[in-house]
């Protein structure tokens, strides 16, 4: 059972439309960029969270994730 839920976990963070899925599956008007890594991070990315904004690194590309309030999901990407 928890050989699955790590595959699971692993397979979560291999691509960006699982990154997609994952943010647009919650939504929190009020999160933080530190409470963004440590979301991203429980799920298996690798998230650090800067001034306003998270850098997620993810298949050799950077990416900054931005908290974005209201906006459906939990933040915007910008690559």
């Amino acid at each position: 059972m928890m050989t699955a839920i790590q595959t699971a976990a692993s397979a979560e963070s291999d691509d960006l439309d699982g990154l997609r899925n994952l943010i647009t599956s919650f939504e929190d008007s009020r999160i933080s960029s530190t409470d963004l890594a440590f979301f991203l991070a429980t799920h298996n990315y690798d998230a650090v969270p800067r001034d306003g904004h998270v850098d997620l690194f993810l298949q050799g590309m950077i990416y900054r994730l931005v908290p974005n309030g209201n906006a459906p999901g939990l933040c915007d990407i910008v690559i």
